[in-house]
């Protein structure tokens, strides 16, 4: 019994500490140390993996096995199923999770009030804008050129608008599933820094077994995981990295034609080419997989503390 009580919002009863700490997101009682699990915790914590990763994992694994891998190709058609797919089942699985916890959505850094609000838009202009300055540094360094326009009318609209839904898809599950529930479960166990890391560790290791990706490239997907936290851990949501993600990542596949993570998209506006060592181009990895992209995240974090000075997600939820 005294487990279940442990797991529910920190107890009915909080100590004088405990308030003001939960008051003043900065600051966290840092002196307590780890909280237990309480069985229900972990119950919840499991089913919440089983819906958002076990399940769609285990279901898109059984459809390529009957499919021909060699035909496999990084395309709106092929790509928007399987993200729709992952991005529903974690916003299922944090929905239930809620619902059993009882605590609203926004406890978790999704409150449903800022869904394409003020800082979802001003994300997807600071993912752009960043990924761009990469790509300008490259540029002029002689290492980054445009080769030519590859879509025309019609096309362009449709492949920006398909590319869109997918990497919105694509935002939605790794940000709520990395940075939503997860975050917010490890947070209240080890403070959120902690936990800020542990789920960028995994975040990067969930990404080893995309083709063509290289260490430095993994190194960056780490890195941008953390960067994502500082921007959760200031703005108090996951609005503002979730735009940044899907303008990140649609710039990178559709606006510049560039590799993604090691695929390279097919329906994209540019065609680019990328000409030197891998370490400063990124070689198969994309711009991401950059040294130049790691200066330009490292401005991005500092830019990102002047803009958003204060701390609005507890360093420990309660």
């Amino acid at each position: 019994m005294s487990e279940e009580n442990d797991s529910e919002r920190g107890g009915e009863l909080q100590t004088g500490r405990t308030s003001v700490a939960a008051s003043d997101p900065a600051r966290g009682p840092v002196s307590e140390p780890p909280r237990p699990w309480g069985r229900a915790e972990r119950n919840r914590l499991l089913i919440w993996v089983g819906i958002a990763f076990i399940f769609p994992g285990l279901l898109v694994f059984a459809l390529r096995l009957q499919g021909n891998p060699s035909d496999a190709v990084f395309s709106v058609r092929s790509e928007l199923p399987l993200k729709a797919l992952f991005a529903f089942c974690v916003v299922l699985a944090t929905g239930i999770v809620s619902r059993m916890e009882k605590r609203p959505l926004g406890d978790y850094g999704i409150p449903p009030r800022g869904i394409f609000g003020l800082r979802f838009w001003e994300g997807c202009l600071w993912g752009f804008a960043m990924l761009s300055a990469i790509l300008l540094v490259l540029r002029a360094s002689g290492h980054f050129q445009i080769d030519s326009v590859a879509l025309a009318g019609g096309a362009v609209f449709r492949y920006a608008l398909g590319w869109g839904a997918v990497f919105l898809a694509v935002a939605v599950h790794e940000e709520l599933a990395f940075r939503g529930y997860w975050l917010f479960s490890f947070a209240r166990r080890f403070q959120f820094w902690r936990a800020a890391l542990f789920t960028s560790l995994v975040f990067g290791a969930a990404h080893l077994g995309n083709p063509n990706e290289n260490v430095l490239g993994i190194l960056q997907v780490v890195w941008i995981g953390l960067l994502f936290c500082l921007m959760i851990r200031r703005t108090g949501s996951l609005w503002f990295a979730l735009g940044f993600h899907a303008a990140w990542d649609w710039a990178e596949t559709f606006f510049y034609g560039t590799p993604d993570s090691g695929l390279l998209g097919v329906g994209r506006y540019l065609n680019t080419s990328l000409q030197g060592p891998k370490w400063l181009t990124g070689g198969s990895a994309g711009p991401e997989g950059s040294v130049i992209a790691f200066l330009v995240l490292l401005l991005c974090a500092l830019l990102i503390h002047l803009r958003f000075p204060r701390a609005e997600y507890p360093n420990r939820p309660v």
